[in-house]
């Protein structure tokens, strides 16, 4: 068998292991064992889990060996929810409420929603959870003007949805930025991550089709259990 062949036979089968078999930080066995188990070299089997380390499928302990990695989930840049990116990707969305309360705007986010900072804003924060395990920390500003009766309604859910259906107001694109930040350690009790642990901080005005902003989202993310993918097109 070429030697090609080899590697993507050894891929499958750790991919298996990693996939079905194992957990995360699960030890998988070992070069050697792996090589005698497939009979393949051990350059073979050490290429191959290189490669899976670079894709942040399996990580390296020195002295200790190869290990299962948490699944990390991948975010393109299209408009979705919290809630719509894990169902499409097989996990179950969820909430844990902090806050839900009336407040002014503020200079901040009124410049961010176009109002004036003593219109009021209802503002929810939120701990989203996938399959039971915190992802996020979420801050969500609405006008109260275009959502009143918000806080009294379930918010534990996807806000989109129920921004769509009680109030009509459907996000039709938004301005977001992404920058790269550390967790401090009050946020970092409530994603259950060491403090200052590498995240995401994600800042995100959603506006409707008439140009209206109706949703100011500042987010921190788990950089271990997400990411971002973009497809980038070469100009000619």
């Amino acid at each position: 068998m070429p030697n090609g062949g080899k590697a993507e036979q050894v891929r499958r089968h750790v991919l298996h292991l990693v996939e079905a078999q194992l957990r995360p930080h699960d030890k998988l066995p070992t070069e050697r064992e792996l090589a005698g188990e497939l009979a393949v070299s051990r350059l073979t089997i050490r290429r191959v889990l290189d490669n899976l380390e670079r894709e942040r499928r399996v990580y390296r302990v020195q002295g200790a060996g190869t290990f299962v990695r948490e699944p990390q989930v991948a975010k393109s840049l299209e408009l979705t929810s919290f809630s719509e990116d894990m169902r499409q990707r097989g996990m179950v969305p969820g909430s844990r409420l902090l806050t839900a309360e009336r407040g002014s705007a503020g200079a901040h986010i009124g410049q961010e929603l176009a109002l004036s900072p003593a219109d009021p804003v209802v503002h929810i924060a939120r701990v989203r959870t996938a399959d039971g395990e915190p992802i996020c920390l979420e801050h969500s500003y609405i006008p109260e003007a275009l959502a009143p009766g918000l806080l009294d309604l379930d918010l534990e859910g996807s806000l989109y949805e129920l921004l769509s259906a009680h109030f009509r107001l459907h996000l039709e694109h938004a301005e977001q930025t992404i920058a790269a930040t550390v967790v401090d350690p009050d946020d970092a009790h409530l994603l259950s991550v060491p403090p200052f642990s590498a995240a995401f901080r994600v800042e995100r005005t959603g506006f409707d089709a008439r140009g209206r902003p109706i949703e100011r989202a500042e987010s921190l993310y788990r950089s271990d259990r997400y990411h971002y993918e973009l497809t980038l097109y070469r100009g000619q």
